[in-house]
């Protein structure tokens, strides 16, 4: 049931692209890119194709064949795979998760409420619009060098095997799951700012799942760490996103005054985000 559900939810995904894909096309001047992973697509950014930040301008290519730096790839690939079946593999697999409401359950126990689409609908909404922005901004690059993933290379698999169709078509650099997962943790501190160290350690861990889920290089997560922080200093100029970030800070501020904590087993999470 579990990859039914994922391979309609992709298939929803890439019609909604469709449509937004267009509606950007008309309106920009600047070229669309071509959007593989229908999971950016769930909600429409802040930002305009234009405004985005422009990878192609703002990182290299991918590390060479024999360079020292793939040698550091394949280190860190390595380092991880005593993790493999392991509690980290497990927050790496629901990481590897963009479709909401998991992602705003992945970083719950760092805001130390719950995100949640009813109790805390601003704030939701806020990370699903980042998402987009965040996933978009990494597509000039991965589109210009297709870089293989690292289970393809390794004729392996990853932590969510549903997705591995999808992922062998689409590059591996920059990381945008781990974009994304950066530019939450940036958003979110600014929302509750007093969480700032446990938001920005669990924003670092959240790209690390992607070398631990074997679908991603370190360099990827670099990469991708990189245009996360650069959405957020362009989300800046746009007064949607500063309201909506206004607005995220009181609902926070009014579910710990009565007294709400999150729900899920924090403890468990904290304790698997150790071994790595």
């Amino acid at each position: 049931m579990r990859l039914k559900n994922h391979k309609m939810t992709y298939v929803l995904g890439v019609a909604l692209l469709s449509v937004v894909s267009a509606v950007a096309t008309a309106s920009d001047s600047s070229p669309n890119p071509k959007i593989t992973d229908p999971h950016f697509k769930f909600a429409p950014g802040y930002l305009r194709q234009k405004d985005l930040p422009n990878s192609l301008e703002l990182l290299g290519p991918p590390p060479a064949d024999g360079s020292a730096a793939l040698a550091r790839d394949e280190a860190a690939r390595e380092a991880t795979v005593p993790l493999r079946g392991k509690a980290r593999s497990e927050i790496a697999r629901l990481d590897a998760d963009l479709v909401f409401p998991q992602p705003a359950k992945n970083f719950s126990c760092a805001m130390g409420v719950d995100i949640d689409q009813k109790k805390t609908p601003r704030l939701y909404h806020l990370m699903e619009r980042v998402l987009t922005d965040a996933g978009m901004s990494t597509y000039g690059v991965k589109n210009k060098y297709n870089r293989t993933r690292p289970f393809v290379v390794h004729n392996e698999g990853t932590c969510m095997p549903e997705q591995e169709p999808l992922l062998r078509h689409d590059g591996s650099y920059p990381s945008g799951h781990t974009a994304a997962g950066w530019a939450w943790a940036l958003v979110l501190t600014e929302v509750s700012p007093e969480r700032a160290d446990a938001l920005f350690k669990r924003g670092l861990a959240f790209g690390q799942s992607r070398v631990v889920c074997n679908a991603h290089w370190q360099s990827d997560v670099d990469a991708g760490r990189t245009m996360g922080a650069a959405t957020v200093a362009k989300l800046h100029t746009n007064a949607a996103f500063l309201a909506d970030v206004k607005a995220a800070r009181k609902e926070v501020q009014s579910a710990r005054a009565k007294g709400s904590a999150s729900a899920l087993n924090c403890g468990a999470e904290e304790a698997a985000l150790s071994d790595q």
